[in-house]
């Protein structure tokens, strides 16, 4: 087994304790008036000897210190000193950014500061500060964040309705009767593994802890966005992620003759318990087609808002082909809250990449609660 700098320095002491006594033997030796000129010699071959030991291992000692020190210095923690709970989650953030690129370990004050909860030495778990900011923090880029519903539990399952009577054939919603009595009453969340990449140049890595963490942070939510668009959108959906979308779980299509009297005639066709809270997912050049169609070369409609317009709340997204008409809250967005991080390489251009793996499920709860608006 490799010597340690503790064992070092307890040979050091060894060797300096028996060289000092060497060198002690040998002068009480000479001082004598019938020294034995034989034991004087065997005594300063001894002392040679031991001091030839006492400089390699200084030697040694001073080489181990050194790099021990360097290595202490390189790891010392940005954190120390930094009072501002903000400033602190930022720099530790940075710090796991810059760890994780450099194959370094991250700080004890650092995994403090964000809540680390992988204590196993194993995979590497997100920390929980940095897991609650992406899957809680409203994204702009995705407006269904800001009206589907977000948890972020593992193996979740919830019913379909929040309620029941003690009459337990009473549901008013026909449809919704028909569609639990095929379906089942309980929502099951599944995990479905995707991946985010965030290319970090040299310059980034060497930016201020600010700018690092917002390059990665930005690049982060903006993946996590658009897979969640991407899925809830897709009109051909991939084999086995059909569930996943509006589009491919066979929600009730209503159709006319332009996309106006089409969603007019979808909100109508929901029951007053969803149509009660109901919105319209459109994109926004379907709805300035609307507006124009409507206004007939007048200036006022484009002043009015889009509720007064459509009779119902508007969510602009540009993903949503066909217009998605019904009760958002029964759109629900499930995170694993295990995402994991790690570092990869990109072989074409040598740019470092921070990655995010993550496992969520879109589940339409009940399709009863939606309409999708089509234009004959």
């Amino acid at each position: 087994m490799p010597k340690t700098l503790f064992d070092v320095k307890n040979d050091l002491v060894t060797v300096g304790a028996a060289l000092a006594a060497v060198k002690e033997e040998k002068l009480t030796e000479a001082s004598k008036p019938e020294a034995d000129i034989e034991t004087l010699k065997a005594l300063e071959t001894k002392e040679q000897g031991l001091q030839v030991r006492m400089d390699i291992l200084q030697k040694e000692h001073d080489e181990m210190e050194a790099k021990q020190k360097a290595s202490l210095e390189r790891n010392k923690s940005k954190l120390d000193g930094v009072e501002d709970p903000k400033a602190k989650v930022t720099a530790a953030k940075a710090e796991l950014i810059r760890a994780t690129i450099r194959g370094r370990q991250l700080s004890e004050e650092a995994k403090a500061a964000l809540g680390d909860r992988n204590s196993t030495g194993g995979e590497k778990i997100l920390p929980t500060t940095m897991t609650n900011e992406l899957l809680h923090e409203p994204f702009v880029k995705n407006p269904l964040r800001e009206v589907s519903t977000y948890t972020s539990v593992t193996n979740l399952e919830i019913p379909k309705i929040t309620f029941t009577l003690d009459d337990d054939d009473f549901i008013a919603d026909t449809e919704t009767a028909k569609e639990i009595k095929a379906d089942g009453d309980v929502v099951s969340f599944g995990r479905n593994k995707f991946k985010v990449f965030v290319p970090i140049s040299e310059t980034i890595l060497a930016a201020t802890d600010t700018n690092l963490v917002q390059t990665v942070d930005q690049g982060l939510e903006s993946g996590l966005a658009a897979k969640e668009k991407k899925v809830a959108f897709a009109k051909t959906p991939k084999a086995g992620e059909e569930s996943l979308s509006f589009y491919g779980v066979g929600i009730k299509e209503v159709s006319a003759e332009n996309l106006y009297k089409a969603i007019k005639a979808a909100v109508a066709d929901l029951h007053e318990d969803y149509r009660e809270n109901a919105k319209i997912v459109i994109r926004y050049a379907d709805y300035m087609d609307i507006i124009e169609t409507l206004a007939n070369g007048s200036a006022t409609l484009y002043n009015a808002q889009p509720e007064q317009i459509l009779g119902k709340p508007v969510v602009f997204c540009d993903s949503a082909v066909d217009p998605v008409v019904g009760d958002l809250r029964y759109s629900h967005f499930n995170y694993d809250p295990q995402m994991i991080y790690d570092r990869d390489k990109d072989v074409k251009t040598g740019v470092e990449l921070f990655v995010l793996t993550a496992w969520f499920d879109h589940k339409i709860k009940l399709k009863s609660a939606f309409r999708i608006a089509k234009k004959k």
